[in-house]
């Protein structure tokens, strides 16, 4: 059999209905290419690019040695006719790459050279999908099974190295071989991949990886609420396509120092969304610092961000930096950034555009290191156009803008982030409350939640300080949301109309402490009427009709007498 005849099926021997694959007499697996990927990049943040470059080049050396001693074991023919390019056709044909592979002198010195054009080579495909852009190649392993499979051609050490690469952004990837004796100092720097020898270039690298992975567990620990048990961040639990969209954005831009603008309502999550994209950054190790620009005046913000030198101004008693020095190779948070006055804002444009700041009193200026992500719940277009913000300040901060969506916009968040901040409460607490009753946990999907999620985690302390068994149920939630409007907000959650207004009136009652006559009154039917629909729901077993009180009942509470219900 010639080379040209080399026929994939001929060459795999497999059960259809699953079990053991051959290839040329050797088991192997099918796997996703993208579990290659994954476990370079793991070998990678694990263990450090040299060490995972050493892993994945040995393997890659013995796989190609292998590899050409099967060939010569189980297609002779092959073998015999065409050894020097049998490696290369057997990767066409598994998928790795398509080969061209020619072999010529070179014209200076006359020693044999190879030289070979990879397309589609799945190692830079991969490199590309979970890293981006290379600055130097990257095909290792496709590299070392070259010179393995090579070398055992040979019967002397061949090596492989590749000068263009599609990572980097060539159209093809391009290596050439040589003769270990041949290729002379060039060589000396890919030697060590090969052999593994600098055990203390290991080392040092593993021990800074080490620091840095445990400076980044420290920081999702101080940073993220977990679920009991699991180890899941609060926003990557999003179940809503609004916020899942928003946090796939938000992974990517991690990636990059790019300026981030998060905008969205108060309450809405903007300072946890800059935290997730600071903890997901390669800044993570370095510090978050976090500063509300609208709690402080604007000589405060300036010494704040800025530093100021010593006697500078009155009990100004030692040099003191800034926020911006403080955040050196961190994140610095700029919380309400609307709210800085016009002549903060060319302070801070400058900062950005001249990447240093100058102490209050000092005529010096400091480089700084730092990502800036800023929030507000201000339309900034508006403030633009009423001419309260300066238009190149809001370039320069909205590189990338992340637009929070409300709580009321994505429903399918409510319960998972209810039963989060319950679970934190219980524990922090010590307490044996399980959950919330089915009525509870409608509650809080029908309510709007004006104030988001910060009004939704309050909801839930307030609900866990009221509960006095082992569930939550809808007497122990805020009166807001026992004297609701009823809305439907998901499709699951719409009901017939009778049990709307059933909960609807049971909801009045509560609301008014039971007062049977006024409650007749603000629904605008009769007493008798309110009594028959009573007796109804007793019959029902909605409610027992003792439960709401005499006829006059008992006056509303103080903190609910402002909050009358309004209908749907």
């Amino acid at each position: 059999m010639k080379i040209a005849d080399m026929d994939l099926r001929e060459m795999l021997s497999f059960n259809p209905e699953g079990g053991i694959i051959h290839l040329l007499g050797e088991r192997v697996l099918i796997h996703n290419a993208n579990v290659s990927g994954l476990l370079k990049k793991e070998l990678i943040d694990s263990l450090g690019v040299f060490t995972a470059r050493c892993i994945l080049t040995r393997l890659g050396f013995a796989n190609g040695w292998q590899t050409a001693k099967n060939l010569e074991q189980h297609a002779p023919d092959v073998w015999k006719e065409s050894r020097k390019y049998a490696g290369a056709k057997l990767h066409s044909l598994t998928g790795f790459n398509n080969v061209t592979l020619n072999t010529r002198t070179d014209g200076s010195d006359g020693k044999p050279l190879i030289e070979s054009v990879w397309h589609d080579c799945y190692e830079a495909e991969q490199h590309l999908l979970h890293f981006g852009r290379a600055e130097e190649p990257v095909c290792w392993r496709e590299v070392a099974f070259a010179s393995g499979f090579a070398s055992y051609v040979e019967g002397r050490e061949v090596y492989f190295i590749e000068d263009q690469c599609r990572a980097m952004g060539h159209d093809t990837c391009h290596v050439t071989a040589r003769y270990k004796e041949d290729w002379g100092p060039e060589l000396e720097p890919y030697l060590r991949y090969y052999r593994m020898e600098s055990s203390a270039a290991i080392m040092r690298e593993l021990n800074e990886k080490l620091i840095s992975v445990e400076k980044r567990l420290r920081k999702k620990e101080e940073h993220f609420a977990f679920l009991e048990g699991a180890t899941t961040p609060t926003l990557v639990m999003s179940r809503s396509r609004a916020m899942k969209n928003v946090v796939d954005m938000a992974w990517r831009v991690a990636k990059v120092d790019s300026s981030v603008l998060v905008t969205g309502e108060s309450g809405s999550g903007k300072e946890l969304m800059a935290r997730f994209i600071h903890d997901q950054s390669p800044r993570a190790a370095q510090p978050f610092i976090a500063v509300n620009c609208g709690a402080l005046t604007e000589t405060l913000l300036e010494s704040e961000l800025f530093g100021h030198a010593k006697g500078s101004f009155t009990g100004a008693d030692r040099d003191r930096p800034g926020l911006f020095e403080a955040a050196a190779g961190g994140t610095l948070f700029l919380d309400e950034i609307g709210e800085v006055s016009p002549a903060m804002q060319v302070k801070l444009l400058r900062a950005l555009q001249e990447r240093e700041v100058r102490r209050v009193g000092e005529n010096k200026s400091r480089k700084i290191d730092v990502r800036v992500v800023t929030a507000t719940n201000r339309n900034l277009a508006d403030e633009i156009a009423q001419g309260r913000f300066r238009q190149d300040l809001y370039y320069r901060l909205r590189v990338i803008e992340l637009q929070v969506p409300p709580l009321r916009e994505r429903n399918e968040d409510i319960l998972p982030l209810t039963r989060m901040f319950l679970a934190k409460l219980v524990k922090q607490m010590k307490l044996q409350i399980t959950g919330f009753t089915s009525k509870a946990a409608a509650q809080f999907l029908r309510y709007s939640w004006p104030g988001n999620v910060r009004e939704l985690q309050n909801a839930v302390e307030y609900a866990v300080a009221m509960c006095q068994g082992a569930q939550i149920d809808v007497d122990d939630l805020p009166c807001d949301l026992r004297a609701l409007s009823l809305r439907p907000v998901v499709s699951d959650c719409i009901r017939p109309l009778e049990e709307i207004e059933r909960d609807y009136i049971i909801g009045v009652l509560r609301a008014l402490g039971g007062n049977k006559v006024l409650a007749a009154s603000e629904l605008n039917i009769g007493l008798a009427t309110l009594y028959r629909k009573l007796k109804e729901y007793e019959a029902q077993g909605a409610i027992s009709f003792d439960e709401l009180g005499s006829q006059t009942g008992s006056a509303p509470s103080a903190k609910c007498k402002s909050q009358r219900p309004e209908p749907a």
